[in-house]
């Protein structure tokens, strides 16, 4: 009982939330595709499917795999054979039909189907027999049947009975929603009390009526009139209501109110949707529930709602190692995009400050849990951000040839303007460009260019100011003394320690 308590107060509103759309979406999709040949294939994907998962877990490799082929062909087969079928009924005239409407399908029975066949073929003088067996076998009294097995229909029946038909003279013999015979013979009665209009298709149906426990339907040819012979008696039927409850009568069919298949109809879309609910919840207990998987990640973490008027300076990482658990399928679908480690910056100060990293700061999918976050604490250093015009200075390395003198050195500009934290700021009182090596000035230059190099990296350039610096500088012969020659370079030495060069 605990455990079950337990189980309850994890479950999260989103969980709720996604089974219930989920599960109605599958209620759609047997509302609109229910009685489609579509759909029975869709059933049978989804056993296919259901034995797939049984075979998984019990450990059948083989079986398991090769289920799976044959669902994944299976579900390309009922898009190619069947898209004629799902376009029809995805043609949908507004969204309402789509998304929450009942489509109008209508019901009909074989009953309903007969009885409109057979008053279409009166209305056009084609003349016809159809045999309704009942508790007696028809074997010792039906004669010359040929085995049919169709499905009824209005367009069957019309075939079966057209006049240029090879089967059109004899009885076709219905039995639940199948022709099962054409062009059978009936015995003829030798009654002689039968009006005179009436002519051999009454008298077999008479005579078959006579001799076993059978109702016949008769269409006129001449008069286009319809009858129904049972035991020693042919009754005329005006229209098809008559005819169907005469059928039903027959074959001890229930009469159903239009009340009743109403009630009927609620019935089973209620059923359809509880059987939708318990389906989309166990597909969400075996992917959401399975934690059978630990996985380990390093996210970048991102600073978010940093106040204004304070600039990041520093952080103690740039990344968290998180280890993450849930149902293997889950893990194996787990992108880097999903995941995330945002620490809340609003409540921050200027200097240094201490956030504890915790389960709210760290986004997930559904169904994945944190295990562990590993550092749990970092440092965040703020500062306000500032302006400084900072003097620039040549990194200059390597050795002039002996014979030759740096003279009239100068850098344009002199100074740029570099925007950063105040603190950082402060501490940086000179800039340097990029190594310029000595040796590889040309004799005859006297100017060069060079980018200037940021130190600390969390100061950066105006936009009014350029990244790269002209130096102008002239090169002259030296006719000192080697121990003069020596003095010049110590002085460039001198310089860069006087401006608080830490380059070697």
């Amino acid at each position: 009982m605990g455990g079950f308590l337990t189980f309850l107060t994890s479950i999260r509103w989103q969980d709720i939330v996604d089974v219930l759309i989920n599960s109605y979406i599958l209620l759609r999709v047997y509302i609109l595709f229910q009685g489609t040949n579509a759909f029975r294939v869709l059933v049978g994907i989804t056993s296919l499917w259901l034995a797939q998962e049984l075979a998984a877990s019990l450990g059948l490799i083989l079986t398991s795999w090769a289920i799976r082929g044959i669902t994944a062909a299976a579900a390309i087969i009922i898009i190619v054979v069947f898209r004629n079928e799902i376009r029809s009924v995805l043609q949908v005239r507004n969204i309402k039909t789509f998304l929450w409407g009942l489509p109008s399908r209508e019901q009909r029975t074989p009953v309903d189907i007969i009885t409109d066949s057979v008053f279409e073929m009166a209305k056009k003088r084609i003349g016809a027999l159809l045999v309704f067996p009942g508790n007696q076998d028809l074997g010792e009294v039906v004669h010359g049947g040929i085995p049919w097995n169709g499905q009824v229909s209005n367009e069957m029946l019309l075939s079966i009975f057209w006049p240029k038909g090879p089967v059109h003279d004899g009885a076709a013999i219905v039995k639940g929603e199948q022709i099962v015979e054409v062009c059978a013979l009936l015995p003829l009665t030798h009654r002689h009390d039968l009006p005179s209009e009436y002519g051999t298709r009454h008298r077999a149906a008479m005579g078959l009526a006579e001799a076993a426990d059978a109702l016949v339907v008769v269409v006129s040819e001449e008069r286009g009139k319809v009858s129904v012979a049972t035991g020693r008696d042919i009754i005329p039927v005006a229209d098809e209501r008559a005819l169907a409850q005469a059928i039903r009568k027959h074959l001890k069919m229930p009469e159903i109110s239009p009340a009743r298949q109403r009630k009927r109809e609620r019935l089973k879309l209620a059923t359809a949707g509880v059987i939708s609910f318990l389906i989309i919840s166990g597909i969400w207990l075996a992917f959401t529930r399975g934690q059978d998987t630990i996985i380990a990640l390093n996210v970048p973490i991102e600073y978010v709602n940093r106040p204004a008027s304070y600039d990041i300076l520093d952080t103690s990482v740039d990344e968290a190692r998180l280890q993450l658990f849930g149902s293997s399928a889950l893990i194996r679908s787990l992108g880097p995009e999903q995941v995330a480690v945002r620490v809340d910056l609003s409540k921050a100060t200027k200097g240094r400050n201490t956030f504890a990293i915790t389960q709210d700061d760290v986004i997930v999918p559904p169904g994945i849990s944190l295990n562990r976050i590993k550092p749990s604490t970092i440092v965040v250093t703020l500062d306000s951000p500032a302006t400084k015009m900072i003097p620039v200075q040549v990194d200059w390395t390597g050795h002039l040839p002996p014979d030759t003198d740096l003279a009239d050195v100068s850098v344009t500009p002199a100074a740029v303007k570099v925007v950063g934290g105040s603190t950082a700021l402060d501490k940086v009182d000179t800039i340097y460009t990029c190594p310029v090596r000595l040796d590889g000035l040309p004799k005859s230059g006297t100017t060069t260019t060079a980018e200037i190099v940021l130190t600390p990296p969390s100061i950066k350039l105006s936009p009014s100011s350029s990244g790269v610096v002209t130096i102008h500088y002239r090169l002259v012969k030296n006719t000192a003394t080697e121990g003069q020659e020596a003095r010049h370079t110590p002085d460039i030495r001198k310089n860069r320690a006087k401006d608080g060069s830490s380059k070697k």
